[in-house]
């Protein structure tokens, strides 16, 4: 309790300013400048983008404290697991998905922050919501970017082409070529389900979900998603394959079009070059009418351990990593689109393709709020589906299995 006691006053008497010399002079020990040892984790592919940032961190506060930094990979998508099983020993700065942060908050390894109006301003309102609980923010937006769309193969498909999923399957199999989404990710299988007037979300407890993506009742049933996944997956064009492998595809060919997210926009640029599309989710077939595929959305974020040795200088880094110019940067770098607005207003962002589709994308997209039982239910249905249901089993049975399993308490 005595170090977020600490952690409040800092805060409070004003150590949220990122640029560099404007901060009052950090304390010192033995009459001379502070050591400051700071774990940070973050994603495996960051690793050579973080130790730029943090090289230009320590040279802009060399005067002021000699700051070492441990970096360790971390998966973003486990990192809530990982800080709560240890969070005194856990790292002080951190990156993990937005649909972490209400857990993270409710366990105390966050604390609200206590200047959020230039974070706000500075920021996009989608990952201004991203980052709060209620209302109240609890970590820096970095990337307004994690969602997905359709990659295609400009050599074979138009624009209009690209806006019918049928139209799609339909040309990649005159060419022989196929055309991938990931039904093993219940991240993906959203998209079926997404704009039909079926639910999913967490419930009011933040932890066990709520789903009628069984209802027998409505303009669109949960059976009628089911036959039109089916009929997706009967194509001799679809091909259901993981992320890594659908890039494989795209490098060896086979693989025309496929729904993707950014991280994959400079592999697919490689391999197609002028070639390459990207484009909002195309419209599919169901119960005779077409609609417009759906996606969760979300955001990456950084977090600074409620329980750090060093709350100044970990807040201090974590806007750093956050700042408009290192955000920048990592668009250069990484292709991954800013949560900053000037950053994703400047003419290189907004004319990048990957970046483009995802906002054409934006307009059916919600923010990723599920609990941990809706996953395992989902991949094992959609993965029947993608199999041509071999079991024959009843549809509405198996939905209803689906819907209990995301359910549970």
């Amino acid at each position: 309790m005595m170090k977020k006691k600490y952690l409040s006053l800092l805060l409070a008497i004003g150590m949220l300013l990122s640029a560099c010399g404007q901060a009052p002079e950090p304390p010192v020990s033995g009459g001379g400048i502070e050591t400051v040892e700071l774990t940070v984790w973050g994603a495996a592919e960051d690793e050579a983008l973080l130790q730029e940032i943090f090289a230009s961190f320590q040279s802009c506060y060399a005067g002021q404290a000699s700051i070492h930094i441990t970096y360790q990979p971390q998966s973003e998508s486990s990192c809530k697991d990982a800080l709560l099983a240890d969070l005194e020993g856990g790292a002080d700065v951190f990156a993990f998905a937005d649909d972490q942060v209400a857990a993270l908050a409710a366990a105390g390894g966050l604390d609200p922050i206590q200047d959020p109006g230039p974070i706000r301003a500075a920021s996009l309102p989608a990952a201004v919501e991203a980052a709060s609980v209620g209302g109240t923010l609890y970590a820096y937006p970095l990337t307004a970017d994690n969602g997905y769309f359709l990659y295609y193969n400009k050599a074979y498909f138009s624009e209009e082409d690209v806006q019918r999923l049928d139209r799609i399957l339909e040309v990649a199999a005159s060419a022989g070529r196929l055309v991938t989404m990931d039904w093993s990710s219940a991240w993906y299988v959203y998209a079926f389900f997404g704009n039909t007037g079926l639910e999913v979300g967490l419930n009011e407890d933040g932890l066990t979900n709520y789903c009628t993506w069984n209802s027998t009742e409505g303009p669109i049933t949960g059976v009628d998603v089911a036959q039109a996944m089916l009929s997706i997956a009967a194509s001799p064009a679809f091909s259901d394959r993981t992320d890594p492998a659908f890039l494989e595809g795209v490098q060896d060919g086979s693989v025309i079009a496929g729904v993707s997210g950014v991280w994959n926009a400079a592999a697919v640029q490689d391999a197609w070059g002028e070639d390459t599309g990207a484009a909002k989710l195309p419209t599919y077939t169901c119960k005779g009418e077409q609609v417009q595929m759906a996606s969760f959305s979300g955001c990456k974020l950084i977090g600074v351990n409620a329980y750090s040795a060093h709350p100044q200088w970990a807040t201090r880094l974590a806007e750093w990593i956050c700042s408009e110019e290192n955000q920048r940067l990592r668009f250069a770098r990484r292709g991954q689109g800013p949560a900053n607005v000037s950053a994703a207003n400047s003419p290189e962002v907004q004319s990048a393709p990957a970046i483009a589709a995802l906002l054409a994308q934006s307009g059916a997209s919600q923010l990723q709020r599920v609990g941990s039982k809706f996953w395992s239910p989902v991949a094992e249905f959609a993965g029947s589906c993608a199999l041509g249901n071999p079991s024959g089993a009843s549809l509405q049975a198996q939905l209803d299995h689906m819907v209990e399993g995301i359910t549970a308490r």
